[in-house]
C-alpha cells in the first residue's frame, strides 16, 4: 500500500448508482440480483451512493478507500442495518461491538485463536471431516451443504464448549442457523421493520430460530456451571465472569453474546466456502486432479491430515484461498460513521451508512488477471496475485480482522484433504445451478454424486513451480499473505 497516493492528492470519482424506487431504493436491485447490480456499481465511481429502503448509503468501490474505512474503525465503527440486525441477533459479542469495547473483548479471545492454539485443534477437525463423509456409499446422492454445515458446527462447538453439543442439539443449531441466514439478508437491503414485524410465516420461522439458538447457549453454560472445569473458550469466559480475567470481570450477559456470535459465525462462512470449493472443483477437472495428487502424496495411505501436514498441503490452501476469492462467503458489509467526515472527497455526515463488498473487491480486473476464472495457481509461492491494491479482503482487514481467520483456513483445508483423500464429487446432470446470496455467499442445496478414489502418490514437487496467470507487481500486501496463509462480518 505504500505507493497509493494520499488521498487529498488524488481525484476519487463520486457518483451516484441510478434506478432508485420510492421505499424500497435500491433495495429491490439488491435483492433481486446483488451480484450483477455490485458489479455495476464502479462505472459510477470509486464512492457510489445508493439506497438501502428510504436511507441514503455509500458503496466504496476501490480497495485502497476500502482498507483506509477498515483501518479508521474510531470513524467506521461497525453499523448500519446490517449490525443493526446483528445486534439483535447477537448482542454486543466481538463481532458486533462498538470500537469503545473491541480492544478489551478481542484481548480476552485472542488466545484462544492463536496459532499454536488452532494446531491443537487440528485432530478434532480431522475427526468432523471424516465422521461427516464416513457412511457415504458409492454412487450415492450426498448433500454437500448440509455435510459441510455439520463439519464446520462440529469443528467450532468443540472450539468453543468442547463436546457439549449432542447429534440432536447440533442438527438444531444448523437448522436455526439456516432460517436466520434467509431472513438477515432481507432485513439488511431493505431496512424497513415494519416489513418484519408482520407475523407472515418467514418471520416467525425467523423469530423461533433466534430464540432457539439463544436458549441453546444458555443450557451449555449452565451444564458447564454444574460440571468440571475445560480447557476451552467457554471455560476462558467462565474465568473471566468470575472476574478472574486478565481484561477483568464480564457481565453473564457478555458471556452468552461472545458464544452466540461465535458459535454463528464460525459455523455459516467457512461451510458456506466448502460447499463453494466442491462444487468448482468438480467445474474444474484439471484443479481437482492436482488437488487429489498433493492429498495422495501427502497423506500415504494415512486417512486424514496430521498437524504437521498443513504446511504441505499448499495447493490445497490454494484451492480455500481461491474459493474465497471467487466466491466469498462474507459478500456485503456496512459500517456506519461515528463523526462528520471527508472521505475519498465526499462529504459524509455523521451516521452515515457506508458498504463494502469482498466480491466486488475480489472481482476487480486490475488487481485480479481473469478475475472470474477459479484459478488457484494465482495463490502458489512466488506468484503476483492481489499485489496492486490488497483488494483480497475475505477476513477483512485492520484491527477488526476475523479472530477466527487461522482457525477457518486450517479447518477448511484439512476438510478439503480429508474428503479429497477418499471421495470425488460429481455434479448432478444439467446445468449447475449458481447460489443466490443471502446474508452470505455459497451454495445452501447442493447435492452432488460421491464416487470413491484410488490414491495414486506421486510426486508433487513441481506442483510449486507450475506456471500461473499474472496479476499485478507490486509487493504482496500483509493482507493478502494472511488471506493465503470466514457473512457475517468479522471480529
Amino acid at each position: 500500500m505504500s505507493s497509493a497516493v494520499p488521498e487529498q492528492e488524488r481525484a476519487w470519482r463520486i457518483g451516484t448508482a441510478p434506478g432508485i424506487f420510492p421505499l424500497f431504493g435500491h433495495g429491490i436491485a439488491l435483492f433481486r440480483q446483488p451480484l450483477g447490480f455490485l458489479n455495476s456499481l464502479p462505472t459510477y465511481g470509486d464512492v457510489v451512493e445508493i439506497r438501502l429502503g428510504p436511507q441514503r448509503a455509500w458503496m466504496v468501490c476501490h480497495p485502497e478507500l476500502v482498507h483506509q474505512m477498515l483501518r479508521d474503525t474510531r470513524t467506521f465503527d461497525k453499523g448500519g442495518p446490517q449490525y443493526d440486525r446483528l445486534r439483535i441477533l447477537m448482542g454486543d459479542g466481538v463481532v458486533t461491538c462498538r470500537h469503545d469495547e473491541h480492544r478489551r473483548q478481542r484481548r480476552l479471545l485472542q488466545p484462544d485463536f492463536r496459532l499454536s492454539r488452532v494446531a491443537d485443534h487440528t485432530e478434532q477437525m480431522g475427526e468432523e471431516a471424516e465422521s461427516v463423509c464416513r457412511a457415504w456409499q458409492p454412487g450415492q446422492k450426498v448433500d454437500v451443504s448440509g455435510a459441510t454445515m455439520a463439519f464446520t458446527t462440529g469443528v467450532i462447538s468443540r472450539v468453543l464448549f468442547s463436546d457439549s453439543l449432542d447429534a440432536a442439539t447440533a442438527a438444531e443449531v444448523r437448522h436455526s442457523l439456516a432460517a436466520i441466514v434467509r431472513g438477515l439478508f432481507a432485513r439488511t437491503v431493505v431496512p424497513v421493520d415494519a416489513l418484519f414485524r408482520v407475523p407472515t410465516p418467514a418471520n416467525r420461522r425467523y423469530r423461533r430460530a433466534v430464540d432457539r439458538v439463544h436458549a441453546i447457549i444458555d443450557d451449555v453454560i449452565a451444564a458447564r456451571r454444574r460440571g468440571a472445569p475445560r480447557d476451552d473458550l467457554l471455560g476462558t469466559l467462565l474465568t473471566a465472569a468470575q472476574g478472574n480475567g486478565p481484561e477483568g470481570a464480564i457481565s453473564e450477559q457478555e458471556l452468552h453474546d461472545h458464544l452466540v456470535s461465535l458459535l454463528l459465525t464460525g459455523s455459516e462462512s467457512p461451510s458456506m466456502c466448502l460447499a463453494s470449493a466442491f462444487s468448482l472443483l468438480a467445474e474444474h477437472p484439471e484443479v481437482e486432479r492436482r488437488l487429489h495428487a498433493e492429498v495422495d502424496a501427502v497423506l500415504a495411505g494415512r486417512q486424514r491430515p496430521g498437524p504437521d501436514d498443513l504446511a504441505r498441503l499448499v495447493y490445497t490452501r490454494c484451492v480455500v484461498t481461491e474459493t474465497l476469492r471467487h466466491s466469498p462467503p462474507g459478500w456485503l458489509f456496512t459500517r456506519m460513521t461515528t463523526r462528520e467526515t471527508s472521505f475519498a472527497g465526499c462529504r459524509l455526515p455523521r451516521g452515515a451508512t457506508i458498504l463494502y463488498s469482498p466480491y466486488l473487491l475480489h472481482r476487480d480486473p486490475t488487481s485480479f488477471a481473469e478475475p472470474e476464472r477459479f484459478l488457484p495457481d494465482r495463490w502458489l509461492p512466488g506468484q503476483a496475485a492481489d499485489e496492486r491494491h490488497g483488494a483480497m479482503v475475505p477476513f477483512a482487514a485492520g484491527s477488526r480482522k476475523c479472530i477466527g481467520d487461522l482457525l477457518s483456513m486450517a479447518e477448511m483445508t484439512m476438510a478439503l484433504a480429508t474428503v479429497a483423500g477418499r471421495w470425488r464429487l460429481r455434479h448432478l446432470p444439467g446445468p449447475v445451478a449458481r447460489p443466490r446470496p443471502g446474508a452470505t455467499l455459497g451454495p445452501r442445496s447442493l447435492v452432488m454424486i460421491c464416487e470413491p478414489r484410488t490414491r495414486v502418490p506421486v510426486d508433487t514437487s513441481a506442483h510449486a513451480g507450475s506456471p500461473a496467470p499474472r496479476a499485478t507487481a507490486a509487493p504482496r500486501t500483509d493482507e493478502s499473505r494472511r488471506a493465503g496463509g470466514n457473512g457475517v462480518d468479522h471480529a
